[in-house]
């Protein structure tokens, strides 16, 4: 009979490895017991190799005595599906129409298939994962998003009725609560719920960004399909405190879809939030990286620091 296979490693791998995790030891330390929000979506959700990467680090989290809590997307999921079935994606000013044939299609994705994919892959990981949507236990009180625009042609601003889509109202955290002291990661589809029992679809980086503000989150990270927050020159912003940010937008550097997400941030850490990471997606175990290393990756936005002059 032979001996198993071994792995053998050079003295050069061997220190690399020492100085990984001696690098890491101090972010286990800071972070054990810390809530860590995560707005999982982008490529990170359509890469096999991307998606296990996620899923370990996620795993890797809790593990190390972080209660990581995944608030995901599924855009590409949900046009697939309304495809299939011979369904337009209609689009307006980046947000999908959303009748009520369409919201099923949502829920169907969202809360079920997308859902329970993630959850599959934390649990095959070796993590304790349970997945719900925003409905259970009225976690997520929605209201219908009001969009409204100006045209030159038009004498009033043009009222736009783009369905079941929604912004929040409140946050209820008594289940997620519940599943982080009961040693579980939640995993949540953005879907509110309307005072009228209505369901709505609402942005996962704002359902992110209210959760983490609401738990006073240690941390938020946001996956995206860039590398960061970008300069004028393209030039990946790494820290900025709220106030720099502020000044982008101001100037228009800052602009577009990229809007929103970064408002919701602003507001995250303004509310109390530690910080928020915008990373890289594409990028293998980045949620590990931005948690366990000195330099991370992507861009950092934080508050003012306590005695500093305003």
């Amino acid at each position: 009979m032979t001996a198993p296979a071994t792995k053998t490693r050079t003295h050069n791998d061997a220190g690399d490895i020492a100085r990984v995790l001696v690098e890491a030891l101090p972010y286990i330390r800071r972070f054990s017991g810390k809530t860590v929000v995560i707005k999982y979506g982008g490529n990170a959700m359509s890469d096999d190799q991307l998606k296990s990467g996620f899923a370990r680090d996620v795993v890797l989290m809790k593990l190390v005595g972080m209660n990581p809590i995944i608030v995901h997307g599924g855009g590409p999921q949900i046009g697939n599906l309304l495809e299939r079935i011979g369904k337009e994606s209609r689009f307006v000013e980046g947000m999908r129409v959303t009748d009520s044939e369409t919201m099923d299609v949502v829920e169907m994705v969202l809360g079920g298939l997308v859902n329970k994919e993630i959850v599959n892959l934390i649990n095959t990981h070796g993590g304790n994962a349970i997945g719900l949507s925003g409905k259970d236990g009225q976690m997520i009180r929605a209201r219908k998003l009001t969009f409204s625009r100006n045209k030159p042609e038009l004498e009033a601003t043009e009222i736009i009725d783009i369905g079941h889509v929604g912004e929040v109202e409140s946050i209820d955290t008594a289940v997620v609560d519940m599943l982080i002291h009961g040693d579980f990661i939640p995993v949540i589809a953005p879907i509110g719920v309307g005072k009228d029992g209505q369901s709505y679809n609402i942005n996962a980086d704002l359902v992110a960004a209210k959760l983490a503000k609401v738990l006073k989150a240690e941390k938020l990270i946001m996956l995206t399909n860039t590398a960061g927050l970008l300069d004028a020159n393209g030039n990946v912003l790494t820290g900025l405190q709220v106030d720099e940010v502020e000044r982008l937008i101001k100037d228009g550097v800052i602009h577009g879809g990229m809007l929103p997400k970064i408002n919701s941030a602003v507001e995250a850490v303004n509310a109390g939030v530690g910080s928020v990471q915008i990373i890289d997606g594409r990028v293998e175990h980045a949620v590990l990286l931005e948690v366990f290393t000195d330099e991370g990756i992507g861009t950092l936005i934080y508050g003012q620091p306590e005695g500093d002059a305003t």
